[in-house]
């Protein structure tokens, strides 16, 4: 959701301005597909960089080489393709979903390259492949990690250490409690810090399998 609209968007301007060999670009997941209908019929969000684009190429998130991926037949079809293309599929963090066909038939091959743009939680397949791991299971079975292992965090959706910082100060007025419920652990402490410096009131991080009473 918006993640891939944003890739789609920057994909086909790299074409335009003649910066990007002219591959084709499979969307393969449900969800994405649809939301970049919606995203089409409401030029009205745009913001202006985007909405001058629409003006000059009518469609920011479609060009001559994009596909977008309905069917599980279609989807399993690329499994069989030659040649280079660009797959973007979900989930970002490799845990379910056609991302994980996509990864047990391409992950072996060096010529490859499987590139994170968003953030993978600690546990997670994407995070294992992230972190280097020779061997990963993918669909049951131990797949070796032949192919680049490439990360993009300036697509990430989550709000960083500052942008939360500021989004605490705008909301204005004093915080009874505060209680931090996501996150890495060293990450949340130092936000748990921060925020602290910021107010008297308590701030808490929650811990697995706790109660708290609001």
């Amino acid at each position: 959701m918006e993640r891939t609209q944003q890739l789609l968007y920057l994909l086909n301007r790299a074409y335009h301005e003649g910066t990007l060999p002219l591959l084709p670009v499979y969307v393969d997941s449900p969800m994405a597909v649809g939301a970049t209908e919606i995203f089409r019929i409401h030029p009205e969000c745009f913001n202006k960089e985007v909405y001058d684009f629409l003006f000059r190429e009518k469609d920011p998130f479609c060009f001559e080489q994009l596909r977008l991926i309905r069917s599980v037949g279609e989807s399993q079809a690329l499994n069989k393709m030659n040649g280079q293309a660009i797959i973007i599929s979900a989930s970002g963090m490799c845990e379910a979903g056609r991302i994980l066909h996509h990864l047990a038939n391409n992950i072996g091959d060096p010529k490859n390259t499987v590139l994170f743009v968003g953030y993978c939680a600690e546990h997670t397949l994407g995070r294992k492949i992230m972190d280097g791991w020779k061997e990963v299971p993918i669909l049951g079975k131990q797949y070796s990690v032949r192919a680049r292992i490439r990360e993009m965090d300036s697509f990430s959706g989550h709000a960083d250490h500052g942008e939360l910082l500021e989004y605490f100060d705008r909301t204005g007025g004093p915080k009874r409690n505060i209680i931090l419920v996501h996150g890495e652990e060293k990450a949340t402490q130092a936000l748990a810090g921060a925020l602290r410096e910021r107010q008297a009131n308590p701030v808490s991080i929650a811990q697995l399998g706790s109660a708290m009473v609001l």
